[in-house]
């Protein structure tokens, strides 16, 4: 399994290797769940959008589509699926996932602190705008440190440095992952580090 035509290997069009070729996944019925499978199964994180119009490429044919995944799925063709042969009027299936990891910086312990986002090498934030516990809550089952005590806001654990990753991030408090959450867009915001969000969790 690949994603081909985007910026890194962790954005694309989805590509199967069968019977010795690299072939296409239709993107009729194609949801984040099915997504969600995808990013998993290449160890990118979880999916912040699918159907993005990569460029494609007109040298492999379609191989499979329909493609309905629960979500929980460790490899994409445990998912239920139909063949499709050459033809496909919806376009590729894509995907684009998080390739990022969060972690808990300047706190007393791995489970509190400011929140930041590893992405393409680097290190950012995410700005409090919006910030408050179903969030925190998000991110503490992420990293397996129980639940959230607290969502300090305004740089409570130092401000950070770098890119600021998310603003205005809008977590119902049962996701299990905060790229799973909605905002305003990657890497899209109007604040600067004296904002940047914390958290503390009840682990350590």
């Amino acid at each position: 399994l690949r994603l081909s035509g985007g910026p890194n290997r962790c954005a694309g069009n989805v590509e199967i290797f069968y019977f010795g070729d690299w072939e296409k996944v239709c993107g009729y019925l194609w949801n984040m769940e099915d997504a969600e499978v995808v990013c998993r199964q290449l160890g990118c994180g979880s999916p912040l959008g699918v159907m993005q119009d990569f460029p494609s490429s007109d040298s492999y044919p379609y191989v499979i589509t329909e493609v309905n995944c629960a979500g929980h799925e460790d490899l994409l063709w445990h998912c239920p699926y139909n063949y499709q042969y050459h033809v496909c009027h919806h376009g590729d299936a894509s995907v684009i996932c998080s390739g990022a990891s969060v972690r808990l910086v300047n706190g007393r312990n791995r489970c509190e602190g400011r929140v930041e986002i590893s992405h393409s090498g680097g290190h950012g934030t995410v700005c409090d705008e919006s910030w408050d516990l179903d969030d925190a809550h998000v991110v503490c089952r992420q990293l397996g440190c129980g639940f959230a005590l607290s969502a300090p806001s305004g740089a409570f654990f130092g401000p950070g440095s770098g890119m600021i990753y998310l603003d205005g991030v809008n977590c119902a408090g049962g996701e299990s992952s905060l790229f799973q959450c909605s905002h305003h867009g990657w890497g899209v915001h109007k604040c600067g580090h004296s904002q940047d969000a914390g958290v503390v969790c009840s682990g350590t």
